[in-house]
């Protein structure tokens, strides 16, 4: 014969319901500002490996000193043969270190893109609350002053060392405020064609190869031109050449705005109404640039 056993159900105080839920966020929404800040100045540390492996640092870093060494030797001369000018102007500086310059762009624009690419982390980017526009903002102010400050740095050093050298304190300040644009106009063109090279491709090392082809095949090509250019005569012909590399580009500009000697072949640089033409062309590419980069970022955050 079967036995039933009684139905027993739990009393009150053995059932609960557990709110597990998350809780709602009370404090403080900084907003899109503070999250461009915030990509600023992380892209910005990390293109000197800041916050980054001890590996990451060294080719920044290195870099760094290779642009700041030559400086300080200049100073040392002047200083020590109580000579009366520098023995290169402030803007000529970065046209001599141009190899230099370009190493970082190739080297440091792929770090700030490629891995977000690679990792598909750009739509985490742009959930909330920062957009397109922010980093791109973001990216492109933030290489351009990590260039500003490898470019300028080096004129730092050559200006402290004028003033301690006691050279004449006007021609010095007006020499190294010229130097000041030029970089910083130099910054913002190779930010951008870096930046715009790198997003095309989430390979790292594509874009470092890219990057450095770009911008040492113009130089050479356009420096080749004008060199046979200017053997043959046609010596109008120099300046539309430049127009077609970066560095020769910035060359001009500062050649027909700001005193400085053109480095183009047999001295010969822009006229006023040809160093206009410079002006725009470099204005229109850095504009270009950034346009380029808010199209790509569209297609990538979606």
């Amino acid at each position: 014969m079967a036995v039933e056993h009684p139905v027993t159900t739990p009393s009150g105080d053995q059932t609960r319901i557990h709110n597990i839920g998350y809780r709602s966020y009370d404090g403080p929404r900084l907003g899109r500002a503070y999250a461009r800040r915030s990509l600023y100045s992380q892209s910005l540390r990390g293109a000197y490996g800041l916050g980054r492996s001890v590996k990451s640092k060294v080719l920044p870093m290195l870099l760094f000193v290779v642009m700041c060494v030559p400086a300080a030797i200049m100073v040392a001369v002047a200083v020590a043969t109580k000579a009366k000018e520098l023995p290169l102007d402030y803007t000529r500086y970065a046209i001599v270190m141009q190899a230099v310059i370009s190493l970082y762009v190739a080297s440091q624009a792929p770090q700030s893109v490629s891995r977000d690419l690679r990792f598909k982390t750009v739509p985490l980017y742009f959930s909330r609350p920062i957009e397109t526009a922010d980093y791109v903002r973001a990216k492109f102010a933030a290489l351009a002053s990590a260039l500003f400050i490898l470019t300028a740095a080096p004129l730092l050093v050559l200006y402290a060392g004028a003033l301690l050298a006691k050279l004449d304190f006007a021609d010095q300040t007006e020499g190294f405020a010229q130097g000041l644009v030029s970089v910083a106009l130099l910054s913002l063109l190779l930010a951008g064609l870096g930046l715009v090279i790198a997003a095309v491709t989430p390979r790292r090392g594509f874009g470092i190869a890219a990057v450095i082809a770009v911008l040492t095949i113009s130089y050479g090509a356009v420096s080749t031109l004008q060199a046979i250019a200017d053997a043959q005569g046609s010596t109008g012909a120099i300046p539309w050449i430049g127009l077609f590399s970066p560095v020769t580009l910035i060359d001009g500009v500062q050649s027909a705005f700001l005193g400085a000697a053109s480095a183009a072949p047999g001295g010969i640089g822009p006229s006023s109404a040809e160093g206009a033409v410079y002006v725009v062309v470099c204005l229109g590419l850095i504009a270009a640039c950034y346009g380029l980069l808010m199209r790509r970022y569209k297609k990538v955050g979606l």
